[in-house]
C-alpha cells in the first residue's frame, strides 16, 4: 500500500509538523499543504482540494489520504468530497478552534458567549493579513463596526507557550475593541485526532 498522504492547511504547518514528528511519523507519510488564505475563503477549499487530489492520486486512486481540514466552513462540501472518495478521511469537528480546543470546551464557550472571535497561534501572529487586511478594515476603518459589531471578546486558543503569541491576540483584540480571553490548550487535542485518523487511513 502506498504511503498515507496528508493535505492540511497552510495555517497547521508548525503544528502539523510538531505532530507527526513527536509520533515518530515525520517519514512514515507524505504532506502537502494548500495556502493558508484559504481559511477566509472557505468557498475554494474544496476546489482547491480537488485540483491538488487530481495530481497527487494520478496513478493511485486509492492512496489513502488525511485532509487536515475540519469541515472549515465549507457547508458540508468537504464532507460530500470525503463521501464521492472513501479512501479521504479529514479531522473531526467544524474548525480547527474545536479540534485544538476539544469539542466539549469548545462549544461550552461558545454557548457562553456566541459573540466570540477565535484565534490560534497562526492567526494571532498574521493577524494584520488574515483578519484585519483581509477584511479590507487597513483601508476602511470605518467598516469595523459592520464587521465586529455584535462581537464582545477575542478568545486566543494558543498551541505554544510563546508569549509574543499572546501579546499579538492582545493587539488584535485592542484594534478590533473587544475584550481579550487566553486559554492554553497545547496541541494534545490536536495531536489524538491526528493520529486518531491517520490510523483509520493506514
Amino acid at each position: 500500500m502506498s504511503r498515507p498522504l496528508v493535505v492540511a492547511c497552510g495555517a497547521l504547518v508548525a503544528e502539523l509538523r510538531a505532530v507527526l514528528a513527536a509520533d515518530g511519523l515525520t517519514d512514515a507519510v507524505d504532506v502537502r499543504y494548500l495556502p493558508a488564505p484559504l481559511h477566509n475563503r472557505p468557498e475554494r477549499i474544496v476546489p482547491a482540494l480537488r485540483e491538488l487530489l487530481a495530481t497527487e492520486l494520478a496513478g493511485d486512486p486509492d492512496r489513502p489520504v488525511l485532509v487536515g481540514y475540519a469541515d472549515c466552513g465549507t457547508g458540508g462540501g468537504l464532507d460530500a468530497l470525503l463521501a464521492e472518495m472513501p479512501n479521504l478521511h479529514r479531522l473531526p469537528g467544524d474548525h480547527c478552534y474545536e479540534f485544538f480546543a476539544g469539542s466539549d470546551r469548545f462549544h461550552a464557550m461558545h454557548d457562553d458567549e456566541p459573540g466570540t472571535f477565535y484565534l490560534t497561534d497562526f492567526l494571532a501572529k498574521h493577524f494584520d493579513a488574515l483578519v484585519w487586511g483581509a477584511l479590507g478594515l487597513d483601508r476602511h476603518p470605518e467598516l469595523l463596526p459592520m464587521y465586529f459589531g455584535n462581537y464582545t471578546r477575542v478568545v486566543l486558543f494558543s498551541q505554544s507557550d510563546d508569549p509574543a503569541v499572546v501579546a499579538a491576540g492582545r493587539a488584535g483584540a485592542d484594534r478590533l475593541g473587544l475584550a481579550f480571553e487566553h486559554h492554553h490548550v497545547g496541541l494534545a487535542n490536536f495531536e489524538r485526532a491526528v493520529t486518531v485518523e491517520l490510523r483509520r487511513v493506514a
